[in-house]
């Protein structure tokens, strides 16, 4: 316990002599670890609108104007008979034109002067959600309705949410590259400020080693002192991640923060961070 306050004490006054190196370590670490909060928050939230997409994914089977009521009764019942829909519903031509008037009330009245009716009537098909993965399932009862009589086109969710989780597992790609060299940085800059305490020090440090101070005790105060700016640098970019999701949220107010386990991880990655840089500083002290 003495060495520990021995460490932080010596580690505080190093970082109180070089305010403005401090500072910048300090900012580079929270730069770092505030984009992974972004990322973090943004990843959670489209994850969660996803799930939620997913979970009400459906059929929509548009129908040709002359399709008769054999050719209904047909694909009413292929659908009911897949074991693939917890509901369908059909909607006629009126129907549809409501519902864009609804939908869209700008455009309700563009809508209005058209002399035909533009809008397919349709049956929409509201799929298991305990099939949503059944993919081949699904993909087999699409190819059956498409060659149906009497249907003009099948459209499935499914279609554009494998392309939206395409383009989140490429974001999280981008974001974890990005995030990568910014802890790089982050580590760097710790190890470059540490350094210059070394430098300064170093009269000091030949002092300790020739009345045989330990090497614990020439090395801990470095490490400290990579932890503290690596514990700030983490308190500042969750302060910073905090401010600004509130500020978003007063715009969007369905969005979540990152749970408390993810913003523990990150405090404890901006230590590590820190720990790494002033670690790496120690172990050339000779």
């Amino acid at each position: 316990m003495h060495a520990l306050r021995y460490f932080f004490s010596e580690a505080a006054a190093s970082l109180m002599r070089g305010p403005l190196a401090t500072a910048l370590a300090i900012v580079t670490i929270a730069t770092g670890l505030f984009v992974l909060g972004v990322f973090l928050v943004v990843n959670a939230n489209f994850q969660r609108v996803i799930d939620r997409w997913s979970r009400s994914a459906e059929l929509s089977v548009y129908l040709h104007d002359n399709v008769t009521p054999e050719q209904l009764t047909a694909i009413d019942e292929l659908t009911g008979s897949s074991g693939l829909a917890a509901h369908r519903e059909y909607v006629s031509k009126e129907q549809a034109l409501a519902r864009f008037k609804t939908d869209f009330p700008d455009l309700a009245g563009t809508a209005g002067t058209l002399e035909n009716n533009p809008f397919p009537a349709s049956f929409d098909v509201q799929l298991k959600p305990d099939l949503r993965e059944s993919t081949a399932a699904v993909d087999g009862l699409v190819s059956a309705l498409t060659s149906m009589a009497g249907v003009a086109d099948v459209r499935y969710d499914r279609e554009w949410l494998t392309r939206l989780n395409t383009l989140v597992r490429t974001g999280r790609i981008g974001a974890t590259g990005i995030v990568l060299l910014l802890a790089v940085a982050a580590a760097m800059t710790v190890g470059n400020v540490v350094r210059l305490t070394a430098a300064a020090r170093r009269d000091e440090i030949e002092i300790m080693q020739l009345v045989g101070a330990p090497f614990a005790y020439v090395r801990g105060p470095f490490v400290a002192e990579g932890i503290l700016q690596g514990g700030i640098g983490a308190i500042v970019a969750l302060i910073a991640l905090t401010v600004a999701f509130y500020f978003v949220r007063t715009k969007f107010d369905t969005l979540t923060f990152l749970a408390l386990p993810m913003a523990v991880i990150l405090l404890f990655g901006g230590i590590l961070l820190g720990c790494l840089g002033g670690y790496v500083v120690a172990r050339r002290v000779r």
